[in-house]
């Protein structure tokens, strides 16, 4: 196959832009971003005059409850303890002590966040008031892959302000980095860790993370610089068992025993079951051993040229390298006719089931990700006149990933091995928090041996792709000096955005002689396998060690695999386009690549009104913001021509070959989003406030591709496809916020709100039931049918295997490869195609936040917690098989903070909990009624000791979910397993040097 080129998004303005930008400086000058790049000029010199004052916990409490005590509308904030030093080991992880925030976690670590039941797609993630790119994929931004040295506040603005760039429904996450003129003076922290993971087998016990960060001024405090860095390693390891989706109301079998078939469900009138059933589609179990490094860089040059004009140049980088070596092992589930005995629940769902045909594997995965992120700016400010300030803010930032990194392989790579040589195989989940998965083998136990260990498949995978985000914003501020009203300053402003996301994908097709006919035992010695027990796998679960049922896992040379199969599985013993090779490009794979741009024009208009109502002191903030935006997709793709079939759940698509067409689409769609904000001085010490708004989420990217994909091993039950939209609109919610909050001391205050969220044009996969000409299929063709009737007929069971050799022994005709091929006497395939679609449905979340913060006099003693409560129209019906639009994400939470800082000692435990809530819809191998995925409740403790050996150096300890807990999915039902994972507690041992 052609290696075809990555289409990467096509950004001709920059030059012009850049040049226009210089141009205006050196004609008229310029302001400060919106969200300043210190969120605002008197809130960074308040910020800077605390520091000198409180440092520690008490210090970063104390500023963020002034961030949001002055911040117009609903903002929560969290401050640096001290520069180099933010409060937890990651920002995602500081973001979730926010109220109203919660976490995603991959690898037991903090990635994403979902505020107020809106999950990361709703949250725009800014640096410095300027739009970020997102990872992969998506508009989120992984943010374990930013380090917090260099970070001075984390904002949450949670709701609508005309001066923010839209996209955060949800919320906009603003990252302040520290700037040198905002803190005059020489600087400078450097600290090491420690860090034991105490999940790691494979790699290092201790892994290394130093960060430092140095400011400085110069010139009379005119000319400043600020430079950070970090460089961290992890070495850990995921152990997880695993269902990969769930197939409702397979064929069960027409006279069940009623000895080995339980069935509560009621009967009908005519004896038959009322509701659904579920059997699942296959049972996993894997271990993964990872090293990650990621390296931190921020360097920020200032200038004050005069008292009125300041440039900034700031350059941020960050690379992130991930690698993961991994084993697996499990058996694989296709249904027609094989169902020999269950036990259902009283939702149907199969908790014990024993089935015929197909295969049980042993697999090995590699896998290198690489992560770079660059982000390269210009702020030009100037206060052209005492009431007139203006801003321009330019910025070129890109996020590339890339899975080819393994230097063997190019891309990802999956080894499966094992046998189809089976009786039976017991799927058993009536008790334990993971299922069992039992094969019974021809050799007349439950244990494969080595030597019947077969070749089965192998598949290699090439997916690049790079988001990137050019902004050009000019911002103005008049300050009303001049007339005698209410009226206090009117801002203003407009800005284009170029988003675009591009990417390839490039296949392999399962390669390498799968099916285990004919066998190739013979490639793979005994002593090439190493047979291990279960006692220490998945031992945090009632269920998993010593008590799971294989108690036994083999565990075998990735390398030796490849070289043996490359030795022994050639073209010229496999025959058409098949040998084995890691090559992701391979004849017999297919090739896609695609890019989405999105060009958004806006212009806002906001208001700030000051005056009394009853001898107390009210703000009013009034505005609005416009925008257009223009969609492009580009796309490459393969030409799909038909399906044919290997045996057993073995159906494999054929490509046309050549390098494919190209399609491109267009859309486009414009908002309006007005906005107001009330706050009232209710008291010296009490503060309510109103917030009315609209936000919008832009639809994920991945939806806008105007191309249509067809599952490239369409097994029976799982005929997918997908295809995108580029006219979907954005989802639009209407807020309303009321809040009160009561500042009672220095340091100490209690809030409560409350949100309501009425979102319309909901974004979700519609699948539809198509055929398309020329895609016929062997499967319940007059070929099949006659099979299974020859079978039926001898007193055989159908399994699939079954069917194939009696189709052969029938004359059906297997070409050179072995496979069958469909003629036009067979149906056309039933394809299940999922289309991202605009709901018109209207539903409403809403929510209660409350919490508290409190520091015990001078006892050196605090307490922080919040909790917030949402509900809403958006939860998925487990009940109905309809195709449904909820929302992710939305779940209570609640954060705890307990602390002792005093005489130099610190001692903080922190505990976040988050409840059971919807991770989406669409499972990888569930059947076409799109089933749900859900998170069981999650709380994890955290705990951390700081101790001043001097005024310069720190010594402190950090320990991570030291509860050790663990996480886990299900389905519609809790009987449903889908996942079960387990990371283990994380210690670190650091020093901290500051002057």
């Amino acid at each position: 196959m052609k290696h075809m080129p990555l289409i990467k998004p096509q950004l001709a303005t920059t030059k012009t832009r850049l040049a226009f930008a210089i141009s205006l400086a050196l004609g008229v000058g310029f302001i400060q971003p919106v969200f300043s790049q210190e969120s605002s000029n008197q809130t960074a010199q308040a910020t800077a005059v605390e520091e000198v004052i409180v440092t520690g916990i008490r210090g970063s409490l104390t500023r963020s409850m002034d961030l949001k005590r002055s911040a117009s509308g609903v903002m929560d904030a969290i401050s640096a303890e001290e520069m180099g030093k933010f409060p937890d080991t990651n920002l995602a992880e500081s973001l979730q002590r926010i109220t109203g925030v919660s976490v995603s976690r991959a690898n037991g670590e903090g990635s994403q966040i979902t505020v107020r039941g809106f999950g990361p797609d709703f949250n725009l993630l800014t640096l410095n008031g300027r739009q970020m790119p997102g990872t992969g994929n998506t508009r989120s931004y992984n943010l374990e892959n930013l380090s917090s040295e260099g970070v001075n506040t984390l904002e949450v603005h949670k709701t609508a302000r005309a001066e923010f760039a839209s996209g955060g429904l949800g919320a906009t996450v603003n990252i302040v980095t520290l700037k040198p003129l905002s803190s005059p003076g020489q600087k400078f922290s450097l600290s090491g860790k420690a860090i034991h993971d105490t999940s790691n087998e494979a790699g290092d016990d201790v892994t290394p993370e130093i960060a430092g960060v140095y400011s400085n001024t110069f010139m009379d405090d005119s000319l400043g610089v600020a430079l950070s860095f970090s460089h961290h390693r992890r070495d850990f390891q995921k152990q997880y068992a695993r269902i990969q989706g769930w197939q409702a109301n397979v064929g069960l079998p027409s006279d069940p025993n009623p000895e080995t078939t339980i069935d509560p469900r009621p009967i009908d009138d005519e004896g038959e079951p009322i509701g659904n059933h579920f059997f699942p589609r296959d049972m996993n179990y894997g271990i993964e051993d990872f090293q990650r490094e990621r390296n931190n860089a921020q360097l920020t040059l200032q200038y004050a040229a005069t008292d009125n004009f300041i440039a900034t140049v700031d350059y941020t980088a960050t690379q992130a390298i991930t690698g993961m070596n991994a084993i697996g092992w499990g058996m694989w589930n296709d249904y027609g006719g094989n169902i020999n005995a269950y036990v259902l629940d009283e939702n149907g769902t199969a908790i014990w089931t024993d089935i015929s045909g197909n295969d049980g594997s042993f697999s090995a995965n590699r896998n290198t990700t690489e992560v770079q992120a660059k982000s390269i700016g210009l702020n030009l400010d100037w206060q052209v006149f005492d009431d007139l300030n203006l801003e321009l803010d330019y910025h070129d930032s890109s996020n590339e990933i890339d899975n080819g990194q393994d230097g063997g392989l190019g891309g990802t790579g999956s080894l499966v091995l094992g046998s189809d040589q089976l009786v039976t195989k017991i799927y058993d989940y009536r008790s334990g928090e993971v299922p069992s998965a039992e094969i019974h083998w021809l050799n007349g136990s439950t244990q494969l041996q080595a030597g019947e260990i077969d070749s089965h498949f192998s598949q290699f995978i090439h997916s690049p792709g790079e988001a990137t985000v050019e902004q050009l914003q000019l911002h103005g501020t008049w300050e009303n000096n001049r007339f005698d009203i209410p009226l206090e300053n009117i801002k203003f402003g407009v800005a284009q955005t170029e988003n675009a996301m591009g990417g390839s994908n490039s296949w392999s097709g399962l390669i390498g002689g799968f099916g285990f006919n004919p066998s190739w035992t013979e490639i793979f010695p005994d002593s090439m396998f190493t047979q291990h027990s279960t006692d220490n796998f998945l031992d945090a679960f009632a269920g998993g060690g010593a008590d799971l049922s294989p108690d036994y896992y083999y565990t075998f040379s990735f390398d030796e695999v490849v070289a043996r199969s490359a030795a022994f599985l050639t073209n010229d013993v496999l025959g058409g386009d098949d040998y084995f090779d890691t090559d992701a490009y391979h004849p017999m794979g297919t090739y896609t690549e695609g890019s989405v741009e999105e060009v958004t024009n806006s212009i806002y208009l906001q208001s700030q009104w000051g005056f009394d109502i009853a001898g107390m002191a009210t703000q009013l903030n009034v505005g609005a913001r416009y925008e257009e935006t223009e969609v492009t997709s580009r796309v490459l793709q393969d030409v799909p021509t038909e399906v044919w079939w290997l045996g057993g759940s073995e159906w494999h698509m054929q490509y046309l070959s050549g390098d494919g067409n190209f399609y491109t689409a267009e859309g486009e769609h414009d908002v309006f989003l007005p906005m107001m904000d009330f706050k009232m001085d209710i008291t010296d010490d009490l503060v309510g406030r109103f917030s009315w708004g609209k936000t919008i989420t832009r639809a994920p990217l991945g939806n806008l591709a105007s191309i249509r994909q067809l599952s490239g091993s369409p097994k029976v039950g799982s005929r997918n496809g997908s295809e995108g939209n580029t006219n979907l609109l954005p989802f639009e919610s209407t807020n309303f916020d009321l809040s009160l909050e009561y500042y009672y001391d220095e340091s100490s205050y209690a809030s409560i709100g409350y949100f309501k969220k009425d979102v319309k044009n909901f974004i979700g996969n519609q699948i539809v039931s198509v055929q398309l000409d020329g895609f016929h299929d062997i499967y319940e063709g007059p070929r099949w049918n006659q099979a299974v009737a020859d079978l039926e007929a001898d007193g055989e069971q159908a399994t699939n295997d079954a069917i194939f050799a009696q189709m052969v022994a029938n004359g059906a005709v297997v070409n050179e490869q072995g496979y069958l091929q469909p003629t036009t006497d067979d149906p056309l395939i039933v394809w299940d195609i999922s289309r991202p679609f605009n709901s018109e449905d209207e539903k409403t979340v809403d929510g209660v936040e409350i919490a508290i913060q409190h520091l015990f006099g001078d006892t050196g003693f605090g307490l922080g917690a919040n909790v917030t409560l949402v509900e809403g129209d958006v939860e998925f019906d487990v009940e109905s098989l309809e195709q449904q639009t909820p929302l992710t994400g939305l779940s209570d939470s609640a954060n705890l903070q307990a602390f002792y800082e005093k005489d130099g000692l610190s001692l903080k435990a922190t505990y976040a909990w988050r409840d059971e809530y919807l991770i989406g819809v669409g499972q990888d191998q569930g059947s076409s009624d799109a089933p749900p995925q859900f998170a069981k409740t999650f709380g994890q403790w955290d705990i951390s000791i700081n101790y001043d050996l001097t005024d310069e150096v720190t010594v402190f300890f950090e320990g991570i979910n030291i509860n050790n807990e663990t996480e886990q999915h299900f389905g519609r039902y809790e009987e449903q397993f889908l996942y079960a994972g387990q990371y283990g507690p994380r210690y670190i041992l650091g020093a901290r040097y500051s002057f």
